[in-house]
């Protein structure tokens, strides 16, 4: 069955429809990395967004256990080729039925190059994939510039606070705040000897404070930071207490915003394994994985209350932020890496080093 990828500049894509054939209406944004496209499908930031993998061949080795949550996230999907006969000793099944099962509708046979050099050029722009031949562009393209992913935190977070007690020898008690978490943060954290808790987003800061962590971890998730309005009167609570915090992804910018600074939206974002990011302390620079389309500014910051520890060195982006005087540092790209470099995965040794001391 042919799919069309509609844009809302009005370019429009044509391929064949792959999982469900229901219409959707997205944000279109394009991942770079060259494996871990499972990983990449159930990666909660991914929520309100249809996801462009440029590598081309997609679903080769089919879908395996090497899933970062219980379930896909993205709104859509979008490949240049999907394998249709994948081959693994671990898989399970393929790409296309597990769209299919989850109800996220897919386009297959579109020229991805041509579509992120779009991406690139304007800007990440709203699209709708639709297997509707009579479509009629003169009506969608309003649809599509009024879409927003609006407050997709409340749809990926955990319903209740649960504990992972797989720890060899346990020797913290770490709160970890589930914005959208992916399941190798907390495992990092196991592996580590820390058994962790995972709250709800909108847990308060009272009851998180209250189990007495030794840390708290702010994890990645989804969407526009300043929809997060509750949960940043929260985080600022946190950060008055003398608790250590690690945060990553999107738990930097919320870190950011409780504390007076302020973020904007990307022209594209940075989405892939291959991110080079500079620590400002030791000048090292390391291969990261990672997923945002929001940036903290750091034009204005206050160093009384933050400075910048990690630079893109691509764009000379803010890629993390040492916090003036408190236990607390935050990186905007992904130390836990799932997929991607495990280049920066020491990070979550300092965090243990700061709930030692």
């Amino acid at each position: 069955m042919k799919a069309y990828l509609i844009l809302e500049d009005g370019n429009v894509f044509t391929g064949t429809s792959i999982g469900s054939t229901r219409e959707v209406i997205s944000e279109i944004v394009f991942n770079t990395s060259m494996t871990g496209y499972l990983e990449v499908l159930t990666d909660p930031s991914y929520a309100g967004q249809a996801v462009v993998m440029t590598y081309p061949l997609i679903g080769n080795y089919g879908i395996t256990p090497d899933m970062e949550s219980g379930r896909p996230w993205p709104d859509g999907y979008i490949v240049r080729e999907l394998s249709r006969m994948p081959s693994n000793f671990r898989c399970e099944g393929t790409i296309q039925d597990f769209l299919l099962k989850h109800d996220i509708p897919g386009i297959a046979g579109i020229d991805t190059r041509a579509l992120t050099k779009i991406l690139r050029e304007k800007g990440t722009m709203n699209g709708m994939i639709t297997t509707n031949e009579n479509y009629n562009i003169e009506e969608i393209i309003p649809k599509l510039k009024a879409y927003t992913t609006g407050n997709v935190v409340d749809k990926v977070t955990c319903s209740e606070a649960s504990v992972l007690k797989s720890v060899p020898v346990k020797k913290f008690n770490v709160a970890l705040m589930d914005f959208g978490a992916k399941k190798n943060i907390a495992k990092s954290l196991s592996e580590r000897g820390c058994e962790v808790t995972i709250y709800p987003a909108h847990t308060s800061a009272e009851e998180i404070l209250a189990s007495n962590p030794d840390g708290i971890m702010l994890s990645n998730g989804p969407g526009d930071p300043k929809e997060c309005t509750e949960i940043i009167k929260e985080i600022r609570k946190l950060y008055e207490s003398d608790v250590p915090i690690f945060a990553i992804c999107l738990g930097h910018q919320l870190m950011a915003l409780a504390t007076g600074a302020d973020t904007h939206k990307m022209k594209y974002g940075h989405r892939g394994g291959n991110h080079p990011v500079k620590d400002l302390k030791t000048g090292r620079v390391y291969i990261s994985s990672q997923n945002h389309g929001y940036v903290v500014d750091t034009d204005n910051l206050d160093p009384k209350i933050a400075v910048p520890a990690f630079v893109n060195v691509n764009d000379g982006t803010n890629e993390g932020l040492a916090y003036t005087g408190k236990n607390i540092f935050t990186v905007q790209f992904h130390p836990e890496a799932c997929p991607g470099p495990q280049d920066s995965a020491y990070l979550f040794d300092r965090f243990i080093e700061m709930m030692r001391k």
